[in-house]
């Protein structure tokens, strides 16, 4: 395999890596989020739990960008 498509291979790669992971963040944020209106609604002094709940995901985008940024590291 030459080296051009190998290096295409690694860069779609980390790009469907980065893609993926952004997506299910923003799937998942999107149901805390509502869900997370709804208690607030109901119990205010849950807020410090809802926000942390709703911080968690983004560690989700940050591996996927560790992850993205080592494979483009391969090229």
């Amino acid at each position: 395999m030459s080296n051009a498509v190998r290096a295409v291979g690694i860069a779609l790669a980390a790009a469907v890596t980065m893609a993926g992971a952004a997506m299910a963040t923003a799937r998942v944020q999107a149901a805390v989020g509502a869900g997370g209106t709804g208690v607030l609604a109901e119990k205010p002094e849950l807020f410090t739990t809802i926000i942390i709940l709703i911080a968690i995901p983004e560690t989700l985008v940050i591996l996927g960008f560790v992850l993205a940024y080592v494979l483009v590291g391969l090229i």
